[in-house]
Order: structure tokens, then sequence, then C-alpha cells
């Protein structure tokens, strides 16, 4: 089990997510998985966001779950490392930040530990599919398409695997996790495709982190105090 370095907590905490358990958490990443829940889940998101629809509400959240997606595969490529507790231990609380009411995210900092090479490609397959289950719970919430959902996610992907390439200590291994990622192998538990390398058509991060990539909304605009992103698809 690896110990948490200043570098790493203080990139953590840059993504909203803390490692000091929260006085009140509200739910947790496993009560995602419940059935019961989700009516609920729904009308906390809407009170939280303020949102004036149920879609730009539950984007939202996946926007930072997908914080914490990205924060993992970050940590594969520049520490091997993944953090690999239960979904009951992923918790999230009320933030306000940056002059608006949001979620902040809470991880064990016990429970990281160091990826081998030869089990890369099952690690990163079950990231990917960990986060589609979470998708097709939020899409039984309301009517969202599970590509703006993926484009949520890897928003954060795409500026990580651009900082990281920039780093000549790093490089090399974060283009083969891209190549990874844009191979349909790991995908295959759930999909035919690769959703990554739909998204980035094969092309650098560092040539796209700057460009309009989205094909879909992800509903900013219709949040309190956000707006239309910049290279927003329908503008």
């Amino acid at each position: 089990m690896p110990v948490l370095t200043y570098e790493q907590l203080t990139f953590l905490n840059s993504y909203s997510i803390v490692t000091e358990e929260p006085k009140n958490p509200l739910f947790t990443l496993e009560n995602i998985h419940k059935e019961f829940f989700l009516k609920d889940f729904l009308k906390l998101m809407m009170e939280i966001t303020q949102a004036s629809t149920e879609a730009a509400a539950i984007s939202h959240f996946s926007c930072r779950y997908g914080l914490f997606v990205a924060t993992q595969f970050y940590f594969l490529t520049a520490y091997d490392e993944i953090w690999d507790g239960k979904l009951e231990d992923v918790r999230y609380f009320h933030v306000h930040e940056y002059g608006m009411d949001t979620l902040g995210t809470y991880i064990t900092p016990t429970d990281f530990r160091y990826v081998e090479d030869n089990e890369r490609q099952y690690v990163i397959s079950k990231i990917l599919y960990q986060a589609h289950q979470i998708i097709v719970q939020l899409r039984q919430t309301t009517s969202i398409s599970p590509l703006t959902l993926w484009e949520n996610i890897f928003g954060y992907m795409l500026w990580n695997y651009n900082v990281l390439l920039q780093n000549p200590l790093l490089a090399d291994r974060a283009f083969e996790d891209i190549e990874i990622l844009e191979d349909t192998k790991v995908w295959q538990r759930f999909s035919n495709k690769s959703w990554f390398y739909e998204y980035t058509k094969g092309k650098n991060p560092m040539e796209l982190v700057n460009s309009p990539v989205r094909k879909s909304c992800c509903f900013t605009k219709d949040i309190p105090k956000l707006n239309a992103c910049t290279y927003c698809p329908i503008k």
C-alpha cells in the first residue's frame, strides 16, 4: 500500500477529491447502484445544482464523477497506482466551489495500490466498466445520452493526457495508456467500439485540448452561474 505524497494529495484536491472524511456525506457511489435510491438522487441533484432540467443536473453529477475517473487514469500513468477501494468508500458531500453549490468527493487514502505491467489492460478495462455501470444507472433517472456522460468524463482525461505528454519522463507511458484506451479490447465487456477513440479519432490530446472535440452538449448552460462551454456543439 503506497503512502500518498504531498504532490499526489495536491492533485487530488485540485479535482475536489479529499482524503479526510467529511462530517456529513450525502451518499456513496454504491448508493447509485441501488434502484430505490435513484429517485431521491435525482431530487438531490436538482436541489444542489438548481438546474432548469433534470438532464443538466445528472450531467453535472457525471462531471463530478468524471473527476474521480480522470484521476484514476492520471495516477495510473504518472505513478503506476490506482485507487482500489469499495464503492461505499467513495462518498459525496456538499461543497460551495467557485461561487456555486456542488459535490466534493471523499476516497479512503489507504486503498491505493501499485499496478503491475501485466495487469494494466485489465485495470483499465475495470475502470471503464465501473464507469459504464454508473452511466447505466444515471440514464435511469432521466433522458440523457450516454455520449454526453462519456464525454463529460473524457474532457478531464484529455486535459490530463495533454499535461502528461508534455513530461518527457511520462510521455511514453501516457501514449501506451492512450493506445489501450483507443483499442476496442478493453471495452469489450459492454461495447463493440472504443468510446474514447470515437472521442479523439486517434489524434494527439495535445492537438485536441484547445479545439472543439465534443459532439454532445453537457448542459452547463442550464445551471445557474455556469455558462455554455466555449466549444459547445449546439451553438
